[in-house]
Parts: structure tokens; sequence; C-alpha cells
């Protein structure tokens, strides 16, 4: 028999919370919705807000004049905002607050580093690519430099697109590793960087990340739950792989292998920020049910 723990502090992020609660409020009335980009990263989830009537596009473009388009947690840039008045679309917003801070601090940094002439860069910790990275980007017209890591901080100071001559401001993708974020700061201040570092991780993703690591290490098996493209999701599997090398990552209860556990283990289920409760429960009862 195997003894089967949810990490307590697992499950939707209050940002991903009040999305998923604003747009189900919508469905219960009108029985159809449209949201711009995953409003989560956890195919389950969409699966089961697909069938309530949320419709997922890629572009504005998509959505039929006239209709109501939902702006998920992650933020967007100034321009969708812009395009959805040009053709009527009523807009509910659901950027996370967190978000929302981080994007006016980008502007404030923007403008003061060229305030009367002056030069500077804002620099993004984050993942080239992700909805709330390209949100940011919008606030500054794309005139931000995105590492992703520290050998692609290495390569950009390489190629010179970081000018360590000029004052730098750099922020984080709310989502992000605190301590993948402390060695970015340390290279660029190791070369003499004159950098103001802006503690922009949500206090609620960074507080996880101790208490995972606990969890993981306390287990003879983890589970880790998570879409296939949530950033949050690989951050926090990798944080559990450091803790428990028998981590095993997995999208659903129909990926369990049961040559990962022996009887009378411990095992661990927890996940990502864009992971539903709902889901944990589930993978928990299916290993309950394993025939070992």
């Amino acid at each position: 028999m195997l003894n089967v723990e949810i990490d307590p502090g697992s499950g939707f992020c209050g940002g991903v919370i009040r999305a998923i609660t604003r747009a189900e409020e919508v469905l219960s009335r009108s029985g159809k919705l449209y949201s711009l980009g995953a409003i989560v990263h956890n195919e389950e989830e969409l699966s089961r807000l697909s069938r309530r009537g949320l419709v997922t596009i890629n572009s504005m473009a998509d959505v039929p004049e006239g209709e109501t388009v939902l702006i998920r947690a992650h933020g967007e840039p100034p321009s969708t905002y812009e395009e959805a008045a040009r053709r009527n679309l009523q807009v509910i917003d659901c950027s996370c607050p967190v978000v929302l801070q981080l994007q006016r601090n980008i502007r404030e940094a923007y403008a003061r580093l060229h305030q009367d002439g002056r030069q500077g860069q804002v620099l993004i910790f984050g993942r080239v690519g992700h909805a709330e990275v390209l949100g940011l980007l919008g606030q500054v017209g794309g005139d931000a430099v995105v590492v992703e890591n520290a050998a692609m901080l290495e390569e950009v100071l390489a190629d010179g697109e970081i000018d360590l001559s000029q004052p730098l401001e750099i922020f984080s993708q709310t989502t992000k590793s605190p301590r993948e974020y402390a060695q970015i700061c340390d290279i660029l201040m190791a070369r003499g960087a004159s950098l103001t570092v802006h503690n922009t991780i949500c206090a609620q993703v960074a507080s996880r990340h101790e208490k995972l690591m606990d969890f993981a290490a306390t287990h003879d098996v983890i589970l880790f739950v998570s879409g296939k493209q949530s950033s949050n999701g690989k951050v926090l599997s990798d944080l559990c792989r450091r803790a428990n090398l028998h981590t095993y990552v997995i999208g659903g209860a129909g990926e369990l292998d049961v040559s990962w556990f022996q009887d009378g283990q411990s095992v661990g289920i927890c996940g990502a920020t864009s992971t539903p409760k709902w889901l944990l429960e589930e993978v928990a009862e299916a290993v309950r049910n394993l025939i070992i």
C-alpha cells in the first residue's frame, strides 16, 4: 500500500483563480467566451473549460466584432487593448495585479532611464516568447533585453547587446526562480554594471520554493503534475528533482507508471501554480488504487 500526500501549497495561484472564476461566471450566463491565449497552462483544465464554452484564440482577429474577450492573468501589451477598442470588443481584464504592477514599474523605469536625453537599458529575466514577457516588452515598445538564463546573459554580453557603461534596471518575470534571478544579477554586478534590481517575482511563488523542496525531500517518490507549457511548472519541477531524484512530471493520472513505486513508499503529489486542485486529487486517488 502506498502512503499518499498532496502538497497543501500546490494548486492555482490567486491570479489564476481570479481569471478562471471570472470566466466561469460569464460562461454560466452566456455559454461562450473568447480567451486570448490559454487562460491557464494546463491541458486538463483547458479541456474542462472548453466543454463549458471557453474558446481559446491566438489573435484578436479571431474574435468576431462585438464579442467578449478575456485577458488572462499573464497580462497584455497596450496594443491589445487598442485593437479591442477599434473592433468594438468587450474586454474582461483578468490581468494579475502583480503583473499589472510590474508593467507599471517597467514603464516608469524606462521613462526614468531616458529622461532628459539620458541613456540606459531595461533588462527582463524571463522566458523568451512567454505571454507575460511579451506584455512587459509592449510597455516599452520592445526596447528591452530579455535573458532566460546565465548562459544567454553571457551571450548577449559578448554580442554587446547590453551596454555596461550605461545605467541598467532589471526586472523578473513573476514566476521565475529567485535563485536564478539572483545569479543573473550577480553576474552583471561582477562585470561592474550600474544595476538597479527590482524584486518582481510573485511573493506567493517565491515563498513556495523552500517549502516545496522540503516537501519533496520528505517523500520517497514525487509526482509533479503540470501542463507542458507551464513556465512555473518547469521551475518548480526542477526544484523538486534537486531535492528528490525520484521526481516524475506528469500531466494527469493517465501517465502513471506502476514501476515508479514500491509497496509501503510515501508518495508526494504537487504541482504548478497552473495546476488545479481537482487534478491533484484525481492523481492522488489513482495512486491509491494502484496495485503494486
